[in-house]
């Protein structure tokens, strides 16, 4: 199996250079979407020159300013989709995510199921160096998530996913309406309405150790009543699949 991960970026000079080498550093060989929202401080130069060392497993897209995290992830998947990789990863890249659990994220996809999420709740609180308003806020996020959509998830807004290429076939991305954090939820809850297998592997999530925290009010509010609004939506499969069920 052909296998991507894809990291955004904005402003993480301190961080893409070791996360790449890391990403390589693993026996499972993945490889690397980078993709860049403009950042003043140079991430996308220390890419373009890690890219010398790496030719054929390291890309870039760069964009033009802040697009929100969830354009740059369906602008990712449909360039994993259009390369031919069968499984998509998506994570961090201040090493919030461990790289050392993307095999294990992959091997659920190996096995059969469709999305497989790095839960930090699914097994207690696996939660490290978060100030514990936040870590309230993020646990009982997810179980709001739960309550109002009855995804049966403990980690609804987890960041650390990985999709085999027929989930991210089946969801309707020009359909995806949230941007933020929300764009997290909005994904699982699509595929878990289209009947995809949904798998919770446990991670334990550790505070970025450079760079600054890109969460913000606005983007915590999007994700709060949009929830409200998915389960009045009608999910549909993608265009391809539909016409391919006919």
């Amino acid at each position: 199996m052909r296998k991507l991960v894809i990291i955004p970026t904005y402003n993480e000079r301190e961080n893409i250079a070791a996360m790449i080498d890391k990403v390589f550093s693993l026996n499972d060989t993945f490889d690397l979407l980078i993709i860049d929202d403009g950042s003043p401080d140079g991430t996308a130069a220390i890419v373009r020159e890690q890219q010398k060392e790496h030719p054929d497993r390291l890309h870039l897209l760069e964009r033009n300013g802040k697009q929100g995290l969830g354009t740059a992830y369906l602008t990712g998947f449909r360039w994993g989709l259009e390369h031919g990789y069968d499984s998509i990863c998506e994570m961090d890249c201040d090493f919030s995510h461990n790289p050392d659990d993307l095999p294990r994220l992959h091997t659920a996809i190996a096995e059969g199921y469709d999305v497989a999420v790095g839960s930090r709740y699914v097994k207690g609180v696996n939660v490290v160096n978060w100030p514990m308003s936040r870590l309230l806020m993020s646990y009982f996020a997810s179980k709001y998530v739960r309550m109002v959509t009855r995804l049966p998830l403990h980690d609804a807004t987890a960041g650390f996913v990985c999709y085999s290429r027929r989930a991210l076939e089946a969801i309707d991305l020009d359909g995806v309406r949230m941007k933020g954090y929300g764009f997290q939820i909005e994904m699982k809850y699509s595929a878990w309405r289209l009947g995809l297998k949904l798998r919770e592997i446990p991670i334990v999530f550790t505070e970025r150790r450079e760079g600054n925290s890109k969460m913000s009010g606005h983007i915590f509010g999007e994700a709060l009543f949009g929830v409200l609004r998915l389960p009045f939506r009608k999910i549909r499969a993608s265009r391809k699949i539909a016409q391919s069920d006919k």
